[in-house]
C-alpha cells in the first residue's frame, strides 16, 4: 500500500493541543525563506506578496503556522539576518503594509505567523553601530568593543573565531576591535546594556501589535558572553557547537533575557510563542530554554544531525523525550532548515535518498510534540550541489576555517508550476539558478498524483490532525498498552507522554501511541514482523496479509486498530 490508501475523507480540525490552550505543543510549522519562496514583481526575489499569494498552498498542505526569515531593512549581507531597521520592511520584499495583509490573510485561513527576530547581532549599517563607528561611546557600549592585545593593540582581544571563518573581530582606525561571531557587517550586540534590552522588547511590541503570533530567536543561545571573554585554547571552534560548552554560546545569562520575552508575551492574548534556534552541547541544556516561564519552543537539532541510523535515532529520541518531559515542555522535531543540506542530499541522494526522506518525515511527524517543515520538503527537493561560484552568496563561501559555505544550496527558489525555469517562482528568472529537471517535482506536477511526496506529506497532516493519539505530547496517555498486544510483541520502554518502545527485528523501530503504531525499516532489504494493525500510512508500497507485514526498504509506515 502507499499513502493513497488513506484517502478518506477526513475534516480538518484543529490540533489536539488546542483545547489545553497550547496550541504549539503539537504544531506543524512551515518555514518560509521568503526571498526563495515566491516572486509578485518580476524582479527573482520573494516578496512578502508573493507569499501571500501562496497561502492556500500551505492551508491545503494542513500546517499549522507559518514562520517567515527576516524580511527587515537590511544591506542584505547574510540574507537579511543583518538588520538595519527592526520595525521597517526591506523594500526589496515590500513594505509594512505587505506585511499587514499578508498577517490578515493568513489569519482568515487559520494559519498563525512567526516572523524572525536577530537580538545577537544587528548590521554594521544600523544606526547605533554607525554611530558607533563614528565614535559615539555610548553607541560602543552597546556594542562589544575592546582594545587589542599585543605591543601595539595589533592582535584580536582573544582567540574567538567567526562562525563563518576567520577571526571574530574586526579593528577599526582607530585600533580598537568589535566583536562579530558572524560576518563582520553584523557586529555583536552586548546585553549587559540596558538599553538593549529595552530596545528589543519595544520590538517585539511591534510586531506583537501589529499581529504576529510569535518569533522565532535567531542565536537564542548567543546573546549573553562569559565574563573577561575568555579564550578558547584551540581552533576550528564552528565544529564545537553544540557539542562542547563555548564561552560566547549557552550562557546562563540567556536565561533571564528569555524570561523577560516570555512574561510580555503572557501580556498579550492568543497564545503568543517564542521559539529558540539554540545549539547546546546536551538534551538537557537545551530543555532549559523550554522551561515553564521560558520560551515555548526550541528545534531539535540532534535529531536534524542523527544519521540514518536505528540506535542513534533511538537514543535521540529517548534523550530529547527525557529533557523536554522533565521540564513540561514538547519536544520540536525539525529535518532541515535555511542553513543546512537537505535531507534528501543528507541521506544520500537520489532515489535512495528520497526514501529515506520521505520515511524520516513520517517518523518525525509520528513522535510527540511539534514539528517544522522547511520549505520545498514537501516536494522532496534535493540539495542544490553544483551552484556556480558566481552566483553563490553566502558569506560564509567568501571566508574560511568556518561553515561550508555552501547554505545557498538549500535556499535555491521553489518550483510551483511549469516545465521550465523559474517554474512559477514569478514572471523572469531567480536570485539563483534552478535546475533543469524540476518541472516533475513543482507543486503542480505532484498535486494528485497519489505517490507524489508533496501528497504524502499532506496525507500525513491530515491524519495526525484526526488521529487523536498523535501530535501533543499529552494526547491520550494511557492506552497505549493495546498495541503490544495487536502487534504480539514485548513492550520496552514507555514515557508520560503515551509513547511506548516495542522489540522489533534487527535494523527496524516500532514505537506505539495511543490507537496507533510506527514501524522505520533502516535497512535496505524488507523486513518481515507481526503486523502491528491496520497500516493506514506508509512511505512506500506494504505487504501484508493482517497478520505479518514486509516492510519495504528505507521506509515508514503508520498502523491503526
Amino acid at each position: 500500500m502507499t499513502h493513497d490508501s488513506t484517502a478518506v475523507q477526513l475534516a480538518r480540525s484543529s490540533s489536539n493541543a488546542t483545547a489545553s490552550g497550547g496550541w504549539w505543543r503539537d504544531a506543524v510549522i512551515y518555514q518560509v525563506y521568503v526571498r526563495s519562496f515566491a516572486d509578485s514583481d518580476g524582479d527573482g526575489i520573494g516578496d512578502l506578496r508573493g507569499v501571500r499569494s501562496r497561502l492556500p498552498h500551505l492551508a491545503r498542505l494542513g500546517v499549522d503556522a507559518v514562520w517567515l526569515t527576516p524580511f527587515y531593512v537590511s544591506p542584505q549581507a547574510d540574507g537579511g539576518y543583518d538588520v538595519a531597521d527592526y520595525r521597517a520592511v526591506d523594500p526589496l520584499f515590500g513594505d509594512l503594509s505587505d506585511a499587514d495583509e499578508l498577517v490578515r490573510a493568513a489569519h482568515a485561513l487559520g494559519l498563525r505567523v512567526i516572523v524572525d527576530v536577530v537580538p545577537n547581532h544587528t548590521s554594521e549599517q544600523h544606526p547605533w553601530f554607525r554611530a558607533a563607528l563614528a565614535g559615539d561611546p555610548g553607541a560602543r557600549a552597546r556594542y562589544h568593543f575592546r582594545p587589542g592585545r599585543g605591543a601595539g593593540g595589533e592582535l584580536p582581544p582573544n582567540d574567538w573565531e567567526s562562525i563563518f571563518g576567520g577571526p571574530a573581530w574586526t579593528r577599526l582606525p582607530d585600533g580598537d576591535w568589535y566583536l562579530h561571531l558572524f560576518a563582520p557587517e553584523q557586529p555583536d550586540l552586548d546585553w549587559d546594556h540596558p538599553e538593549v534590552a529595552a530596545e528589543f522588547a519595544s520590538v517585539l511590541r511591534f510586531w506583537l501589535d501589529l499581529g504576529i503570533d510569535g518569533f522565532r530567536v535567531d542565536v537564542a543561545h548567543g546573546m549573553v558572553k562569559a565574563s573577561g571573554l575568555p579564550d578558547i585554547g584551540r581552533g576550528a571552534q564552528a565544529t564545537l557547537i553544540g557539542i562542547e560548552p563555548l564561552p560566547f554560546f549557552d550562557q546562563d545569562g540567556v536565561h533571564e533575557i528569555h524570561r523577560s520575552w516570555r512574561r510580555l508575551l503572557d501580556s498579550y492574548a492568543g497564545g503568543r510563542i517564542g521559539v529558540a534556534e539554540a545549539w547546546a552541547p546536551t538534551s538537557e541544556r537545551l530543555a532549559l530554554y523550554v522551561r515553564p516561564d521560558e520560551l515555548h519552543q526550541a528545534f531539535n537539532f540532534r535529531f536534524l544531525n542523527c544519521p540514518w541510523d536505528p540506535a542513534a535515532m533511538r537514543t535521540v529520541i529517548d534523550e530529547s523525550l527525557a529533557a523536554t518531559t522533565a521540564v513540561g515542555a514538547p519536544t520540536t522535531w525539525v529535518l532541515s532548515n535555511h542553513d543546512v543540506v537537505r535531507h534528501v542530499t543528507r541521506y544520500g541522494g537520489g532515489a535512495r535518498g528520497l526514501a529515506r526522506a520521505r520515511a524520516a518525515a513520517l517518523l518525525m511527524l509520528a513522535l510527540p510534540g511539534s514539528a517544522y517543515v522547511y520549505q520545498g520538503e514537501e516536494l522532496g527537493l534535493p540539495e542544490v550541489v553544483d551552484l556556480p561560484d558566481e552566483v553563490r552568496q553566502d558569506p560564509a563561501f567568501a571566508r574560511t576555517a568556518g561553515q561550508d559555505g555552501l547554505r545557498d544550496g538549500c535556499r535555491v527558489p521553489l518550483p510551483w508550476s511549469g516545465a521550465e525555469p523559474p517554474y512559477g517562482f514569478g514572471p523572469v528568472g531567480s536570485w539563483l539558478p534552478q535546475p533543469a529537471g524540476w518541472g516533475d517535482l513543482s507543486v503542480a506536477a505532484q498535486t494528485g498524483d497519489p505517490h507524489s511526496t508533496l501528497e504524502l506529506y499532506r496525507a500525513a497532516l491530515e491524519l495526525r490532525r484526526a488521529m487523536p493519539g498523535l501530535g501533543a505530547p499529552e494526547a491520550g496517555t494511557g492506552q497505549e498498552a493495546g498495541a503490544a498486544a495487536a502487534a504480539d510483541v514485548e513492550s520496552e520502554e514507555s514515557y508520560p507522554c503515551g509513547m511506548r518502545w516495542q522489540s522489533a527485528p534487527e535494523g527496524v523501530l516500532l514505537f506505539t501511541r495511543p490507537g496507533f503504531a510506527c514501524t522505520l525499516n533502516t535497512r535496505s532489504v524488507p523486513v518481515e514482523l507481526p503486523a502491528p494493525g491496520r497500516p493506514v500510512l506508509s512511505s512506500a508500497p506494504v505487504e501484508t496479509d493482517g497478520r505479518t507485514v514486509r516492510l519495504p526498504p528505507d521506509s515508514c509506515t503508520w498502523w491503526s486498530w
